[in-house]
């Protein structure tokens, strides 16, 4: 869904703006391309997504943002569009052609943020989907215009500053400059007021600094240490000094590059060394990355850095402004403006120890993938996708730095190969083997791990059902004769014989199970165990099957394992439903898997799930219920992009024609229709499996209890979830939405509240719900539940 994006979350308030706010939004109704363009750290980031925050009820399809500015190799654009978009990439087509399929026929509004480094390739980008999708929208934010037909230019300006001859505090208020730094100074130090004795030295600093946002919040910041006149003389006195060598630049770019310069100049060594060091990460990172990237005892450039004196830096720069910290259900993590980045990485340059860093940095998140591929099979399973997807574009970072030389590139071959499933799971299987392909490409011929890169590349294309590329790298790996990649090479012909319906299955996939498990390798055991028990399924061997399966399933719940007993669960189904066994166990196995996929955020494998229940109706001759199912079943593929095209495309071709046989096309396509639109948790439930002409659950439209102005349906029922306790990861499973999504949805919800913590909303729906409760009892209340707290300064 379009939504599954990061959201361009405020980590603060949101101050002024009103009047070009609305003009964003203006010319967002009148125009299909709208661009922001101005220096580094004038807000077009800030305003971009909150006007697109402001303005998803024009876009029944959704908004999603698409952050470019972690993106360091523009081959990978149409990715990030994808990823956003929540899609998997399938058979058959690229992930532009899939970018394109899916927004082809969708009113959505696409916010591409910072382009300017990839500015050609965007311009290239944007036009196609102009052209090829008539009701698509789009944002961009950049330095720069694009330059092409129909862009509409919106220059965002610094903020209204005032005049030397302010009279009072009142009057400095009404201009958004003065807000900011008051704003942000309030949070600094709370008791901070504007009075009559600092607000000329604040009006002064706000001038000075020609309204730019972030060189603002820079200097609001050190109110922890300085007083409003003190920060006013050093800001003088830094422009004096430090803008000598930057004379090329415009008088803008000029004052913030100062204002940089001046708050690095403030920090302490340490917070210097830490922030250079973290100038290298492309996304957020938690304090772990940085304790690795950043400890660099023996560099000989900065003072020895041990642990203690990484976290002390890290306060210290979070108090300056320079990171902002971003809360998560599990771990804080840090990000750092482009600006900012840009600036520590010449720093970087400056010193000769970009590439020092840039090591580091890799060899962390080699470490981290080692890690979760040691933990994959278990119970942290979940947790290591969020982790690993939250460090998406830092491990794309990493890979990209690391292709630069034979040696490095060895690293990269690693770091692709060694965990397939969470490729896997975020429907990034091309992108994988791409990153393998160009690995194999750089390392040597006779390479270590070459042969198991190859067999890797070769599963990857039979991900997407790609037989003929599969072949081709199964034989370059056998020339190899590499031991060590024979299991992987013999789980390999496996699938592709099933994909290739042959009938050579069974004896590559044992002995697939066999290696790994004298190896001691449980969780590569799994996937050939379950092609090793349809195998025997389809041979005539329903009690092998059963057995194996039954194994299999064993391993999986002593291990803590979730993903792959559903696997297991899933193919007890389709030997039950489909290859002759019993109906009633299938059934029973199909939905105990969709329970476990419905707790996590694998939609993909809920859709296959969902799928073979359809099969069950209608091998009972329910087509109604048949096509409702389907109907459910296909929901979940087109919120990922994907179609039944690799797993279950024989049976699910039979089962539809035969469905669509029993039933006329009216009859169909209204059950299919009402499917669409049901939750899938109710295909588990009698209510929802009995008919696929049950009325739907929940709320229906019209019913008083449906929304909570001024929130949106959706953003009401996520909001009472919040005020029941729920966490972003809970609200997901149990709306069977992905965890991007929630997170999105709820800072939207705190955007048009205008709150800033999850506290705020779960009192305002409580006083919202007992205001409701005490009008249907005949109580009424003085207060009014719909007015909004004063949540954040600030308009």
């Amino acid at each position: 869904m379009a939504d599954d994006a990061v959201a361009l979350t405020d980590l603060t308030s949101f101050v002024g703006r009103a009047d070009i706010s609305e003009e964003v939004r203006r010319l967002l109704g009148a125009n299909r391309l709208v661009t922001l363009t101005g220096p580094g750290g004038v807000g077009k980031t800030r305003l971009a997504g909150r006007a697109a925050s402001s303005f998803t009820r024009a876009f029944p399809d959704g908004v999603a943002v698409a952050p470019l500015g972690e993106l360091q190799d523009e081959s990978l654009l149409t990715q990030v569009v994808g990823d956003c978009l929540g899609l998997h990439d399938t058979a058959d087509r690229t992930v532009g052609e899939a970018v394109l399929a899916y927004l082809r026929e969708r009113r959505l509004l696409l916010l591409l943020d910072n382009c300017e480094h990839l500015i050609d390739r965007c311009a290239e980008f944007v036009a196609t989907l102009l052209r090829r999708c008539p009701n698509l929208v789009i944002l961009a934010t950049s330095r720069c215009s694009l330059d092409i037909a129909g862009e509409r230019i919106l220059q965002v300006a610094p903020l209204a500053v005032p005049a030397e001859d302010v009279l009072d505090p009142d009057e400095a208020l009404t201009f958004d400059a003065v807000r900011l730094f008051v704003d942000r100074a309030s949070t600094a130090v709370p008791s901070f007021r504007l009075t009559e004795s600092n607000f000329g030295h604040v009006v002064s600093v706000c001038r000075r600094l020609d309204g730019l946002p972030l060189a603002i919040e820079l200097a609001a910041a050190r109110l922890r240490t300085l007083s409003p006149r003190q920060i006013e003389e050093r800001v003088s006195d830094s422009l004096a000094l430090l803008t000598g060598g930057a004379r090329t630049l415009p008088d803008r770019h000029r004052t913030l590059r100062t204002a940089v310069e001046w708050s690095y100049f403030l920090c302490d060594d340490a917070e210097r060394a830490v922030w250079e060091q973290c100038s290298v990460f492309a996304g957020p990172f938690d304090l772990s990355a940085v304790e690795e990237v950043a400890d660099i005892r023996g560099a000989g450039v900065h003072p020895e850095l041990d642990r203690t004196a990484v976290l002390e830096a890290v306060d210290g720069l979070v108090d300056k402004s320079v990171l902002a910290r971003v809360d998560g259900e599990v771990r804080v993590r840090y990000q750092m403006l482009q600006v900012l980045r840009e600036f520590g990485r010449e720093r970087l340059a400056a010193a000769g120890t970009s590439e020092l860093v840039a090591r580091r940095h890799r060899d962390h998140h080699d470490r981290l993938l080692q890690r979760a591929s040691e933990e994959w099979f278990g119970p942290r399973q979940d947790d290591w996708l969020v982790r690993l997807s939250e460090s998406h574009a830092d491990i794309r970072a990493a890979l990209s730095w690391s292709l630069g030389t034979p040696d490095d590139a060895l690293v990269a071959l690693r770091m692709s190969t060694c965990l397939v499933e969470y490729w896997a799971a975020r429907g990034a299987a091309r992108e994988l083997r791409e990153w393998i392909d160009r690995s194999l490409s750089t390392v040597g011929p006779d390479a270590p791990g070459r042969a198991h890169g190859l067999a890797i590349a070769a599963l990857c294309a039979a991900l997407h059902a790609d037989v003929p590329r599969a072949r081709r790298r199964l034989e370059q790996a056998a020339c190899h004769c590499d031991q060590d990649a024979a299991p992987f090479v013999a789980h390999v012909e496996a699938f592709v014989a099933m994909l290739a319906v042959e009938p050579h299955v069974l004896e590559p996939a044992a002995e697939a199970v066999r290696m790994f498990g004298e190896r001691g390798d449980p969780r590569r055991q799994m996937h050939p165990m379950f092609l090793q028990g349809i195998a025997m399924a389809y041979r005539g061997d329903l009690a092998g099957a059963r057995d194996l399966l039954g194994r299999m399933q064993r391993m999986c719940v002593e291990a803590g394992d979730k993903r792959y007993r559903s696997m297991a669960l899933f193919g007890l189904g389709v030997i039950e439903v489909w290859l002759g066994g019993d109906l009633d166990e299938g059934e029973r196995a199909l939905c105990e898997a969709l329970d476990i996929d419905l707790h996590g955020p694998d939609l993909l494998s809920a859709a296959y799930r969902v799928d073979g229940l359809a099969w069950v109706a209608a091998k009972r001759g329910d087509a109604l219920r048949a096509a409702g199912l389907f109907g459910t079943a296909a929901a979940l593929w087109e919120q990922c992009g994907a179609e039944p095209d690799v797993a279950v495309a024989l049976p699910h071709r039979e089962m539809v024609k035969a469905t669509r046989a029993a039933l006329s096309d009216t009859d169909f396509d209204k059950a299919f229709a009402a499917g669409k639109q049901r939750n899938p948790r109710d295909v588990l439930t009698a209510e929802g499996t009995v008919s696929s002409e049950k009325p739907l659950s929940g709320p229906q439209p019209g019913d008083a209890a449906t929304t909570l102005a001024p929130l949106t349906r959706r953003e009401s029922e996520i909001a009472r979830l919040v005020a029941k306790g729920l966490s972003n990861r809970e609200i997901a499973a149990r709306l069977v939405i992905a965890l991007r999504t929630a997170e999105t949805h709820l800072q939207h919800i705190m955007n048009k509240l205008d709150f800033v913590n999850r506290t705020q909303v779960a009192v305002w729906v409580n006083a919202h719900q007992e205001a409701a409760s005490g009008y249907l009892t005949g109580r009424a209340h003085a207060h009014d539940p719909t007015r909004r707290p004063c949540g954040r300064s600030g308009t």
